[in-house]
């Protein structure tokens, strides 16, 4: 976590790495219950398979590298990574996916460096490109929101969402859940053929019944960014990553909306609302060991992100892009902190030394 600008270096306060762990998880819930509420348990699953997965890797590496276990495990850093990779899977993911991502993210992308601090890459952005480049047809397997299956809007699931068996079964014994996917709303949008967009909107039951970017994600995205809300009145991290990431993809969406035709790209609030978009911004971007340093740096890494993630999401492979725009910019950190450094304690902007009077 970042200080003040103008914060001694010597400054004690409460906020611990666990104290910030923490308050990540607590920021997660509304994210969370949203998401269960549109797409069943699933994500609770895959929190829970990949937690216990990554405690344990934490734990075995530790030991191996001789560390107090206790202590390290009681940051909560090893849990923060496994629930975002955990909200990151797709719902009723077989289970060996969330046990794969999180341990490669545990073992690879943070021990492998030296742990804690030292991960030039966000670990579970790691896992779960590591997941999608080796496993794309179990990682593009949504689960359709629950009320399109209820409805009866997606005909080839039936009248009913999985319930709590059939969740366990499909996660566990790798039953097949064709009947119960759908189309994302980045993954149906991007795959528009000829349609104006009005008319797509009308003809799609994703956004029919949806009100600005899909029904379901929308309310995904609002409830990540109450999280962040909450992440920011805290002073977990500074505004300045997730703004400027939001911008960039404002400012990118803006730019090339064409009012509407059946080449559009998609319109501001769409990119905001679907997608990973509010839970990139928010508790990805945002992560202090991977990003820049200053805040003019943080603003013009998180702007960098939004830019690559609209460029990828329009004209690449993925339709949501979030985890390689962010690990493309986890490269580039470095090279953004060696021209914006951060105000040495004790010097001016001009970088010259503070001189005080014996009555300062």
């Amino acid at each position: 976590m970042a200080l003040g600008r103008n914060s001694s270096p010597h400054t004690n306060g409460p906020r611990s790495t666990q104290w910030v762990m923490q308050q990540v998880l607590i920021a997660t819930v509304p994210g969370l219950i949203v998401l269960t509420n549109y797409f069943g348990i699933g994500t609770i699953l895959n929190i829970l398979i990949a937690s216990v997965t990554a405690l344990a890797c934490e734990a075995a590496i530790l030991k191996l590298r001789q560390r107090p276990i206790g202590f390290y495990l009681r940051d909560y850093s090893a849990l923060v990574t496994a629930v975002l990779l955990g909200l990151a899977l797709p719902p009723l993911a077989p289970w060996w996916l969330a046990v794969t991502g999180s341990a490669f993210a545990i073992i690879i992308a943070k021990h492998l460096y030296g742990g804690m601090g030292y991960n030039p890459f966000n670990p579970a952005m790691v896992g779960y490109v590591v997941l999608l480049i080796s496993f794309p047809l179990q990682m593009s397997a949504w689960v359709a929101p629950e009320g399109l299956l209820i409805d009866g809007a997606i005909e080839a699931a039936g009248a009913m969402a999985p319930d709590f068996p059939t969740s366990l079964q499909i996660a566990f014994t790798g039953s097949p859940i064709d009947g119960f996917t759908a189309a994302t709303p980045l993954d149906a949008f991007k795959h528009n053929s000829g349609l104006l967009v009005e008319q797509f909107y009308q003809q799609t039951p994703l956004f029919a019944q949806g009100h600005w970017a899909g029904y379901g994600w929308e309310w995904i995205n609002i409830a990540f960014l109450l999280g962040g809300c909450y992440l920011l009145a805290r002073k977990v991290f500074t505004w300045h990553a997730p703004i400027g990431m939001l911008l960039g993809l404002s400012l990118m969406a803006l730019f090339n909306y064409d009012g509407g035709s059946s080449a559009s790209n998609g319109s501001i609030i769409f990119h905001l609302l679907s997608g990973a978009t509010m839970f990139g911004a928010f508790f990805i971007v945002t992560d202090p060991v991977t990003s820049a340093s200053s805040n003019r740096g943080r603003f013009i890494y998180g702007a960098l992100i939004g830019v690559i993630l609209f460029l990828i999401r329009s004209w690449g492979n993925y339709p949501d892009a979030l985890a390689f725009a962010v690990l493309l910019m986890n490269f580039a950190a470095p090279f953004i902190d060696y021209y914006t450094p951060p105000r040495t304690y004790g010097h001016g902007k001009s970088g010259t030394i503070i001189h005080r009077s014996k009555e300062d």
